[in-house]
């Protein structure tokens, strides 16, 4: 009897899963649409959108279709519109309540980012949702450690990407005001997680056809993919750049790899590739010059953890004929904190030289070198505690040699030159450094009060360092960083001289770059003796408004010879080099010198005192005190008078 009534209650509960199943079966799509309805209205009021569609449909319990979707933002053109898009999704992940996507085909998909003026139709990804503008903002917790997040969002990447798909007739159009970039991709078809397509690149008179080949490896959590020209003899120019950035960026190809390592140990580690082939690049603010980089790769081993994110030091940096190993590290304790360091063991130097990019180190090109370099850097920043910073950047050379300087001008300062004075990338006067200039002094005719105040206000062990001075660059980094901005610079006075004398006319990111490697060769190779160097300093550096050299300052202040100068008068002019356009910031109305300056003066006193150049009462005696004369003063006295 117990039996029967078992048997009959499981056929009950097997009868009512089999209605309860049947329903669903048949109403689900009254149920999508109405789950879709809910969701499609908040996202409109939240964001100001109108939502709408033709059709919805599951045509299995698995797959979902959509026909006639259009997104547009309220008061604004229609930011996308679809045809057909047909979604099956993995039914096991569905009864396990998470999405899992096998396979999508997408037909007449069309983009359109409008912009006009200050005004588009996707401002809205850029806005709170609508009724949070007076909420405050919160700090997010919930998703724990970086290595958390990351992996959360590559967890939710890989079970959204198909391993089957295909894409009809999809364009990708970007106008801003009257430029118009459009993208058409006619066909993409992704076959057991390989892909392949051609997009059709079109702005203004450009055109181009690039093809598109990659991976996503759902099982393998890999994805990759290149880009390269369809046409052999063309480079993939990317648009929009040029028009609105006044720049541009072309490469024959790149390529990117990424795979996140499933080992399930901690730290999340991350491995892949970057690469490019053919790099041209033009921008004023870089170059003057297209930038050509032949090779460029990196290698790498990214390991992220709780808070904090590390470049493995197994990881390759290639860069045309160079190779080396970085590493990098920022972890976050209230303030992040920054350690990168380079060693690299020697190398033939002539890879160092043939590796240089075109375009970016013009005053080098064509140098031809033997021997052997070795580099080291080592850069920790903590802004926890800022002074505690550490930088050191040491290039050094075994056997190191330069056998030809090919068309470089390195040498040039040996000799009588031609100086270009540059404000705001504009020559504001040209002279000569050398006996034909009426205002050009040898050394010897030039106090050695002068020479030793400057030494000792811009760079007091000039004759004994090579060119730079790293406690001096990790002091002026530090204190730059405490302020938050560069107000120190730390240059030496053979930085300064290859600065004005190389790149004067050359205002950009990569002159630093470049200037190191000229003072390293300069200094190393002792093309140009410092007391020549000293000489050719005094004699070009600016002193006031188109005053340059020690002759032309002597008399723009005293009317007098630079030999004739008293101690004063020399520390005086030592105290203008750094601010020579504010040189009336230091006095008086009625001309004389502000006591703010007794310190620097006092200072300046004792250095020449320890130098042997003024004995003890000298020194002592010395105060801000001297007497200014001809065109200086009449500038001072009356600041409003056209000069």
């Amino acid at each position: 009897m117990k039996s029967r009534v078992l048997k009959l209650i499981a056929a009950g509960i097997v009868l009512v899963v089999l209605v309860a199943g049947t329903g669903l079966f048949l109403c689900r799509g009254v149920l999508l649409r109405h789950v879709a309805g809910k969701k499609l209205e908040t996202v409109e009021q939240n964001y100001g959108l109108q939502i709408a569609y033709r059709e919805l449909t599951m045509p299995s319990l698995s797959t979902i279709c959509m026909k006639g979707l259009t997104i547009v933002p309220e008061n604004r053109d229609t930011l996308l519109s679809l045809n057909k898009v047909e979604v099956d999704l993995s039914l096991l992940s569905l009864l396990g309540g998470k999405i899992s996507v096998r396979q999508v085909d997408v037909e007449g998909m069309a983009l359109s980012f409008v912009k006009q003026g200050v005004v588009s139709n996707y401002d809205f990804l850029f806005r709170r949702k609508a009724g949070q503008e007076d909420q405050p903002e919160v700090e997010t917790t919930t998703l724990g450690g970086y290595d958390a997040r990351v992996k959360q969002t590559l967890h939710l990447i890989f079970r959204m990407l198909p391993e089957n798909g295909e894409l009809q007739d999809l364009n990708v159009t970007a106008r801003r005001d009257s430029l118009q970039t459009c993208f058409h991709i006619p066909e993409l078809i992704l076959t057991n997680s390989q892909f392949a397509s051609a997009i059709q690149v079109e702005e203004g008179v450009m055109q181009g056809e690039w093809k598109v080949r990659g991976t996503l490896a759902r099982s393998m959590r890999l994805i990759e993919g290149s880009i390269a020209s369809a046409n052999e003899d063309e480079k993939v120019m990317l648009p929009y750049i040029r028009p609105h950035y006044n720049a541009t960026v072309a490469f024959d190809s790149i390529a990117f790899k990424l795979s996140e390592l499933s080992s399930g140990s901690a730290p999340l580690t991350l491995e892949g590739m970057a690469s490019v082939d053919g790099l041209e690049v033009y921008h004023a603010a870089l170059s003057p010059d297209t930038i050509d980089l032949d090779k460029g790769k990196l290698e790498y081993t990214c390991h992220v953890g709780n808070d904090y994110f590390e470049l493995d030091s197994a990881s390759t940096v290639i860069f045309n004929r160079l190779n080396f190993h970085p590493y990098l590290r920022a972890e976050k304790d209230r303030k992040w904190h920054y350690t990168a360091s380079i060693h690299r063991p020697a190398f033939p130097a002539e890879d160092l030289f043939a590796s240089l990019p075109k375009g970016l180190f013009r005053h080098v090109q064509g140098i031809r070198t033997s021997g052997k370099l070795s580099y080291d850097l080592l850069l920790d920043v903590n802004f926890n505690h800022l002074d505690s910073l550490k930088f050191s950047s040491d290039l050094r050379g075994h056997g190191f040699r330069i056998e030809s300087l090919g068309g470089s001008e390195l040498t040039k300062m040996n000799g009588e030159f031609e100086y270009t004075a540059y404000e705001n990338d504009r020559p504001v006067r040209t002279f000569f450094i050398g006996p034909s200039n009426p205002n050009f002094r040898p050394l010897d005719r030039i106090s050695p009060l002068l020479q030793m105040a400057i030494m000792q206000s811009e760079d007091g062990g000039f004759y004994y360092h090579q060119g730079f001075l790293p406690g001096a660059i990790q002091e002026a980094l530090s204190y730059d960083l405490k302020v938050g901005r560069f107000a120190r610079g730390g240059s030496t006075i053979t930085m300064q001289l290859v600065k004005n004398v190389f790149l004067n006319r050359h205002k950009n990111i990569a002159r630093k770059l470049e200037e190191a490697l000229i003072v390293w060769l300069i200094e190393n190779q002792h093309l140009t003796s410092k007391e020549r160097m000293y000489e050719v300093y005094l004699n070009l550096v600016e002193w006031g408004p188109l005053v340059y050299g020690a002759c032309e300052a002597s008399h723009f202040y005293f009317e007098k010879e630079p030999s004739d100068l008293t101690v004063e008068e020399a520390i005086f002019l030592a105290s203008i080099v750094p601010k020579p356009k504010h040189f009336r910031s230091v006095f008086n109305e009625d001309a004389t010198l502000r006591e703010s300056q007794e310190g620097y003066f006092h200072l300046i006193a004792r250095r020449l005192c320890a130098k042997g150049l003024l004995t003890e009462e000298e020194a002592a005696a010395v105060r801000p005190e001297i007497t200014v004369k001809g065109k200086a003063k009449d500038m001072i006295l009356y600041p409003d008078s056209i000069w």
